[in-house]
């Protein structure tokens, strides 16, 4: 093994036991607010408490699915998405009442580029979230497209954000890990809506299994 494998070894395993540590201390704390809330005798405060062991569970979802994965092999981009976007939607944006379209084309990537991807839609739906719509209310879409030998995904609003957003660290990391897809990031704003973009290029694996599904049609 190679010094530099070595390394990316260790800090895989330094990343994994981190997780394990937060999906513990979520376990942990659901469970505390769940026993508060069956001790409770006032229904108000039982509700409410209820209402915040939910969204604990759905806090805890999108951790989940932004995981490294554990092993590298080709998945489904499209519900991979799917299953995270429902996550952030149920924790961010359902108490904000910011409705999330979801429009991805199948496709299939290498688990480590489409957990890379999915960091990227998660910073950029909350992102337009919170800028777009800041009291609230308002559209959230996401599409993934493959484009020949390309793959564009897409977060656009239909809210208003200011012409110049002064770039904090959710768009810092966006930008580093389109670099990392060997991949560039645009973004768009205005008062009608606003767009961000991601583009890459697939992998040999990911066109051949491409090929391979054109041809089982």
């Amino acid at each position: 093994m190679t010094q530099l494998a070595a390394q990316q070894a260790k800090q895989q395993v330094l990343l994994h036991e981190l997780n394990h540590r937060i999906n513990n201390e979520f376990a942990a704390v659901i469970s505390v607010v769940s026993l508060t809330a069956a001790r409770a005798d006032n229904d108000d405060v039982k509700a409410a408490l209820s209402s915040v062991t939910a969204l604990l569970h759905h806090h805890a979802e999108v951790h989940r699915a932004l995981q490294m994965p554990e092993h590298d092999s080709l998945i489904d981009a499209a519900a991979y998405l799917r299953k995270l976007c429902v996550a952030i939607s149920r924790s961010q944006l359902e108490p904000r009442k910011v409705n999330l379209v979801l429009a991805p084309q199948p496709l299939r990537l290498e688990a480590e580029r489409c957990w890379r991807l999915g960091l990227i839609v998660y910073e950029l739906i909350i992102n337009a979230a919170w800028h777009a719509f800041p009291r609230g209310e308002g559209e959230v879409r996401l599409d993934l497209l493959r484009i020949g030998p390309f793959v564009e995904c897409r977060v656009s609003d239909n809210g208003s954000s200011p012409p110049k957003i002064r770039p904090g660290n959710g768009l810092k990391i966006v930008d580093e890990l389109a670099r990392s897809l060997e991949g560039r990031f645009e973004q768009k704003l205005g008062p009608r809506g606003s767009r961000s973009i991601v583009s890459f290029s697939l992998e040999d694996a990911e066109v051949q299994a491409r090929h391979a599904r054109i041809r089982a049609l």
